[in-house]
């Protein structure tokens, strides 16, 4: 088609001509924009089933983390379950040879009362020993300051013999457990009577 010059440049009808698609195939009785609107609907339908696939990618990665997560649960509680029944395990295994060593003295029949007291006294040692093995120390608590926090007082004794708010003796030992009290001490404290 033969260009038509207005004024020195292209028409805006020439400019259509250039741009203009080729006739589909198959004949004239094509509609020159048909394929177009095919191709439009066409392209809304493939984004949908691509969002619809991610959708459904995402889903299931979702109920994967989730079944992972469920089975992590799981496994630890199973994990402190068996951690809580177990724990006591090295503390009996120290305390074992202490039970072995009470069991002896009981079997022994010709013991005088010396050397029966003899054999407590090293079974007592024995079975502190092994405490301090797991951490439990005893509280000091005679001759020391009252301390609410690890002592408790069953007993104001009148005196001038020991300071004032100190223990005088102690009736039952508290222990601690590192640093946490396990037991406080029952001690008889001082109290100096006002003149």
């Amino acid at each position: 088609m033969p260009a038509k010059k207005h004024n020195g440049g292209s028409s805006k009808a020439e400019l259509e001509l250039d741009h203009e698609l080729p006739p589909a195939e198959g004949g004239d009785n094509a509609a020159p924009h048909g394929g177009a609107d095919t191709a439009a609907a066409e392209e809304p339908q493939s984004e949908l089933e691509r969002i619809r696939a991610e959708r459904a990618a995402y889903l299931d990665r979702a109920a994967r983390i989730q079944a992972e997560f469920e089975n992590y649960r799981k496994r630890s509680e199973k994990q402190q379950q068996e951690f809580r029944e177990y724990a006591l395990t090295d503390a009996m295994k120290t305390l074992l040879p202490i039970l072995d060593s009470l069991d002896r003295a009981l079997n022994t029949k010709a013991a005088s009362l010396d050397d029966f007291h003899a054999g407590i006294e090293l079974i007592d040692k024995q079975f502190h020993d092994a405490l301090a093995k797991l951490g439990v120390q005893p509280v000091a608590a005679e001759g020391e300051p009252f301390d609410p926090n690890v002592h408790q007082a069953i007993q104001m004794v009148d005196t001038d013999e020991v300071e004032d708010n100190h223990v005088i003796d102690e009736l039952q030992r508290g222990y601690k457990l590192k640093d946490r009290l396990l037991r406080p001490a029952m001690v008889r404290v001082a109290r100096h009577p006002k003149a």
